[in-house]
């Protein structure tokens, strides 16, 4: 009985890392590529259970294999994630203040009012930006007369749609402007950052639409801004960044497609997840925020912050601007094919928008 259990929950875990192979994009088919490293725990919990657990040989044999199969299909994902993989981008002990630039990203969660908290967080840390998500006219109120002088420069969208977004910065920014990508509720902010040593780098803020019920029955969307995003930074290439709440994973196929086709780097691989969702059940924690850069950045430090009632911890990083040491990372490319399907996946989702 014990055998057939455990060999019941290892077809399980098995079905839910190869549906997460599958080149679908409904909601349910995306999901699966989330919990990876729970996924993974569970298998290595079953593969010990059945080493130890009286049962069948065959039952013992058959819960072995598979638990072994979703173990080594899982940690393939998200062991570039972990401190045993080599680090993407580099690390810089020297800083320059006038080419370092600290950002932090917080989704802050509409209905959650505890905004001393994260203010609090903002003032401790003195970044150089700071970005929210899902920030409505109740949040802006709160956080204006708490940022407006020390941090002058800043971008607002107030929605009650779960979408707002507010930029600030104690930097100059320019050439700013508010695109509606896909959707014409989901706005991005584009903007360009002077630097104190008077270098501009180009910064990109999004905050795409998840596959979920209720919100949206396929991953589309949310892939055609990625990618729309990515195609605009290979366009013209030059020293960016890209934050958000990408309402996906890290090691997703779309999110490591966007990397490869904007030449994105990821500054946790080989540091850690930073899991950033969900703040209230440590078990089911993925990296859902976000920040990328391109090759001419380096990393001082990065952290993920305390919680202060979001569903969301923030997360700060700080990013060196070194284009002298560039042609020290390995810049990841797209294939031909891969070029070509995203370059599909933006127009159908751009057609679907138009349609609804």
């Amino acid at each position: 009985m014990l055998g057939l259990l455990l060999g019941s929950i290892a077809i399980v875990l098995l079905l839910a890392t190869l549906i997460a192979r599958i080149r679908l994009r409904w909601w349910w088919i995306r999901s699966c590529e989330f919990p990876r490293l729970q996924i993974a725990s569970l298998a290595i919990a079953c593969f010990i259970a059945a080493l130890f657990v009286p049962a069948s040989p065959g039952w013992q044999m058959f819960t072995l294999v598979v638990c072994l199969a979703v173990i080594v299909i899982q940690a393939c994902y998200i062991l570039p994630w972990t401190r045993l993989w080599p680090k993407q981008v580099r690390s810089v002990n020297v800083r320059n203040q006038d080419r370092d630039i600290t950002l932090l990203v917080a989704n802050v969660l509409t209905p959650n009012r505890q905004s001393a908290g994260l203010i609090e967080q903002i003032q401790a840390h003195q970044p150089d930006i700071i970005l929210t998500l899902e920030s409505d006219h109740w949040w802006q109120d709160q956080l204006d007369p708490a940022l407006d002088a020390q941090w002058p420069y800043s971008v607002k969208i107030p929605l009650d749609n779960l979408y707002g977004m507010h930029l600030y910065s104690r930097l100059p920014l320019e050439n700013t402007s508010v695109e509606w990508l896909i959707q014409d509720d989901i706005p991005s902010i584009h903007t360009h950052v002077r630097l104190p040593g008077g270098e501009s780098i180009r910064l990109f803020a999004v905050h795409p639409r998840p596959p979920a019920p209720g919100e949206s029955e396929k991953s589309l969307w949310r892939d055609a801004e990625l990618l729309w995003v990515g195609k605009k930074i290979q366009q013209k290439p030059e020293p960016t960044l890209v934050a958000g709440d990408l309402n996906d994973v890290a090691w997703s196929r779309t999110t490591r497609r966007f990397c490869r086709v904007g030449g994105m780097l990821d500054p946790r691989r080989g540091r850690g997840m930073f899991s950033t969702f969900h703040a209230h059940y440590p078990i089911l924690r993925w990296p859902l925020d976000h920040i990328f850069v391109s090759e001419h950045f380096t990393l001082g430090n990065m952290h993920r912050l305390k919680g202060f009632g979001s569903d969301h911890f923030p997360i700060l990083a700080t990013l060196c601007y070194r284009p002298d040491r560039k042609d020290e990372h390995e810049i990841p490319e797209a294939s031909a094919e891969e070029e070509n399907e995203a370059s599909q996946t933006i127009r159908q989702g751009q057609r679907e928008e138009q349609q609804t």
